[in-house]
């Protein structure tokens, strides 16, 4: 049997003694939460890996423009 702990969303198992959380609203909420923070750092991720592959493009570039100017001279 569940019986309703007063001024809370707590409900108490009378069998098992446990404390259960009622909030249906509050968990929707955490779980859009958890995602949205699981989307941030997916797009971190990727952008991160965008940052490196551009930085290497770069270093490639530098190289080459080094190269053409010693042929040049």
């Amino acid at each position: 049997m569940l019986v309703q702990i007063p001024n809370t969303t707590l409900v108490r198992d009378t069998t098992s003694m446990a404390l259960i959380n009622n909030d249906k609203n509050g968990l929707q909420e955490y779980y859009r939460q958890r995602n949205r923070l699981a989307n941030q750092a997916s797009e971190i991720n990727t952008m991160k890996s965008d940052i490196n592959n551009i930085k290497e493009d770069l270093g490639e570039l530098k190289t080459l423009l080094i190269q053409l100017l010693e042929k040049s001279n």
